[in-house]
């Protein structure tokens, strides 16, 4: 298997007149965290779904592990979260789970995905009953019940509180040690900073800068400072 986790070139998608992405390059090698910075429109969301095999880019080409994105999702060597992500009206959490656990070639074995998603108080519980902040949980543990090699998380900790965020990004860096490569887009700045190795920023579907959270902090004396910089000089 490639160890390359994902590697993009020259990846260009429209929508109409809207150029989405435009010319994207980028190469994430295996393990690690990567956090995918942009103002709304940037193209995250676009350059999240050619990397799943939800859209086709325009031009360009791309793989994942050295596969085309749909052959790695049949493999389960990606899992996905996607933003909002809908869940099985009526179902369960155990029943969403379990239903993830059979869609994989090699599931974890549920306590496991309990543990990492924090969800062992809501087995029980409807999946139409949760909070924002608990459905964003189980959409965590249905992208981890395949034991993924990479995970492609969209606003990942929308919703949740103070001990959930803390699950997740523990569970997010026992992954990126375990050799798991995890690419999440982001609002939160604070977060990006702290949790990821490496900060993409994307503006008007270009990627602006591509560094260490504390290259980027060193070079523009804040990370907000590089995200209303780079953003700003692109749109110029």
């Amino acid at each position: 298997m490639d160890d390359i986790a994902i590697r993009l070139t020259g990846i260009g998608r429209r929508f109409g007149a809207v150029r989405a992405v435009d010319g994207l390059d980028l190469s994430v090698p295996r393990g690690g965290v990567v956090a995918l910075l942009g103002p709304n429109g940037a193209g995250k969301t676009t350059m999240l779904s050619i990397i799943l095999g939800l859209l086709t880019p325009d031009t360009g080409t791309l793989t994942v592990f050295g596969h085309s994105p749909s052959a790695a999702i049949r493999a389960g060597l990606t899992g996905a979260m996607p933003q909002d992500a809908g869940l099985v009206s009526g179902a369960t959490v155990r029943e969403v789970l379990e239903l993830a656990r059979a869609l994989s070639p090699k599931p974890l074995p549920m306590d496991r995905i309990l543990a990492a998603a924090g969800l062992g108080d809501l087995l029980k519980r409807r999946v139409d009953r949760l909070s924002g902040g608990e459905a964003q949980r189980v959409r965590f543990g249905f992208a981890l019940a395949g034991d993924p090699e990479l995970l492609v998380l969209d606003e990942p900790t929308t919703g949740m509180d103070v001990t959930a965020r803390a699950t997740f990004w523990d569970t997010v860096r026992e992954l990126a040690a375990d050799r798991r490569t995890v690419l999440f887009s982001t609002h939160q700045l604070p977060e990006a900073q702290r949790y990821a190795d490496r900060i993409v920023l994307l503006a008007a579907g270009r990627v602006v800068a591509d560094d260490s959270p504390e290259r980027i902090v060193e070079a523009s004396g804040s990370l907000d400072a590089a995200f209303q910089s780079l953003t700003t000089n692109t749109e110029n």
